[in-house]
């Protein structure tokens, strides 16, 4: 049993990255508190007491053993800690007052309680590591992507499982993108829009809805954002439909919107890949308001735009390009509002 404690040892390092000095510590605690459960027992007081337990843990010879030890005493007041010198001399005929006895206890012969008790502060360490190897992955991981691979699917929810390096994860179907689908063992990315930590427990909200997977992406899929030569301004999202990013360089030499796209499409290609048919406008982010909005209205040409306030705009366009403009049920003017943070009147000359 020894060896294949060891072995156990070893196979939690390697897959879940707990420590073997951290689960040897906890075992000898699991023992220490099955032994006294097995052997404590009252004084002659009557009070209960707890008796007095070493374990010694050799891993190079990777052998572990408990010992129960009692000191030796003329008269004994607490036959838990104490034993007589005549019954101690019975086990060694060295022993003498003042010393303690030490018998091993054979952890096979434990009783089903106090194994079980062993059993649950080990579990315990285990879940307790996990999650702080967890914490320690994720604490630095807000905004950022990381892959992960599907282990379970909630066909009565629709939320997945999905497990990293230290653990699993749950990605809720409203933080999925609409009507996409997954098998197990399918590899996925997601992003942690916010890692906290209460009580103890490790609070981590993953999403692929969020629009923060799409400025994660980009800093993924483009060196220049990566860089920081392009700046990403602003995201507005109806995740699974469209999106659009406004994007700026202060390098007048860099553009912007084609360093997104990248030759033939190639970057935003790979950036749709993962999205599943969702559909991009990357537009060129304007410090003027009435110049923003007209870029953003792309794919549709604007006559023009009049700032009736900070808040507010009204957009021209030719009659052929209102539809264009408004786009399907209203959505790229909606869009467009989301990603300037102004209310747009559209109309035709």
């Amino acid at each position: 049993m020894n060896s294949e404690f060891f072995h156990s040892l070893e196979l939690l390092e390697r897959e879940y990255g707990i420590s073997p000095d951290y689960m040897i510590a906890k075992t000898e605690e699991a023992l220490v508190k099955a032994c006294q459960k097995e052997y404590g027992g009252k004084n002659n007081a009557g009070q209960n007491s707890d008796p007095v337990i070493r374990v010694v843990t050799d891993r190079a010879k990777k052998d572990i053993k408990c010992y129960l030890c009692k000191e030796v005493v003329a008269e004994v007041d607490d036959p838990v800690t104490q034993i007589s010198l005549t019954d101690a001399k019975l086990v060694n005929r060295r022993m003498t007052i003042g010393k303690t006895l030490e018998t091993e206890v054979k952890t096979k012969n434990l009783r089903r309680l106090s194994a079980g008790a062993a059993k649950s502060v080990i579990i315990q360490a285990i879940r307790e590591a996990q999650k702080e190897n967890q914490k320690k992955e994720f604490e630095d991981k807000r905004e950022e992507i990381i892959t992960a691979t599907v282990t379970r699917i909630w066909d009565d929810t629709g939320d997945i499982e999905v497990t990293t390096g230290t653990g699993t994860l749950k990605l809720p179907y409203e933080e999925q993108i609409p009507d996409e689908e997954f098998d197990i063992g399918d590899k996925i990315m997601i992003y942690f829009s916010e890692v906290k930590h209460r009580n103890g427990e490790n609070d981590i909200t993953i999403s692929r809805k969020s629009p923060g997977f799409i400025r994660a992406l980009f800093r993924l899929a483009i060196p220049e954002i990566s860089d920081g030569t392009v700046k990403l301004r602003h995201i507005a999202r109806e995740a699974g439909s469209r999106t659009k990013v406004s994007v700026w360089s202060e390098d007048e030499e860099v553009d912007p919107v084609g360093a997104c796209i990248g030759p033939h499409g190639i970057r935003i290609n790979g950036i749709l890949d993962e999205l599943g048919g969702e559909k991009i406008d990357v537009v060129r982010w304007y410090e003027d308001k009435a110049e923003y909005i007209k870029s953003a209205l792309a794919p549709a040409d604007v006559i023009s735009v009049e700032m009736l306030d900070e808040k507010s705009a009204h957009v021209v366009v030719a009659p052929d390009q209102l539809s264009l403009a408004i786009g399907a049920q209203g959505q790229n003017a909606r869009l467009v509002a989301k990603l300037t943070n102004c209310r747009i009147d559209i109309k035709t000359e």
